[in-house]
């Protein structure tokens, strides 16, 4: 089975490599838009799997698709748009915790399954000099909620993670592992 990734995302790149799996990177352009009735819980995983609809599947291929968010007292926090927005998101995240949602939708030629991890995050306190040092140094604008656990602002800011670390880092590799294995793919070079 050829395994196909559908993401832009550097980490989900990443990680699907780290993972052991060789896989061909897909192109789906598609609305990302959600209905407003859905709860934080709910719209990563519904984007997920809109994606995967989207992509037209054969016999020997495994698409997978994923989709992050982060939500703060029920509001969602998408990607930045610009250093004031990345600012008051990392502002609201200080002395807080927040959730991370990362869904992801693996869809073969006979089926098809989505999945979310849900992970809280608490930061400790983050002065406004500490948040001017991670935008300027680290330009956080392709991240929901404004930053990157595995990034400087993690590291030194992230008191506590109740959850996957690497599902907040965009992809519960755990979580996808488990379901790959069902539909017989592995890491190449596996012995199974």
């Amino acid at each position: 089975m050829k395994l196909l990734l559908a993401s832009n995302s550097p980490r989900r790149k990443e990680l699907l490599s780290q993972l052991g799996y060789e896989f061909e990177i897909v192109k789906i352009d598609v609305d990302e838009s959600y209905p407003s009735e859905l709860n934080p819980n709910q719209i990563a995983e519904y984007v997920s799997a809109k994606k995967a609809k989207a992509f037209d599947v054969n016999r020997n291929e495994i698409l997978l698709t994923s989709d992050t968010i982060v939500a703060l007292d029920q509001n969602i926090l998408l990607k930045p748009k610009d250093e004031n927005e990345a600012f008051e998101m990392i502002k609201s995240f200080s002395g807080n915790i927040h959730q991370v949602y990362t869904a992801f939708t693996i869809k073969t030629s006979e089926s098809e399954i989505s999945k979310t991890s849900k992970t809280d995050v608490e930061f400790s306190e983050i002065s406004d000099e500490e948040i001017n040092f991670y935008i300027k140094n680290y330009k956080p604008f392709d991240k929901a909620g404004s930053y990157g656990i595995q990034e400087w602002l993690g590291m030194a800011k992230i008191k506590n993670i109740f959850g996957s670390f690497y599902a907040v880092m965009g992809f519960p590799v755990d979580l996808v592992y488990e379901e790959l294995k069902k539909l017989n793919c592995f890491p190449s070079n596996f012995q199974n």
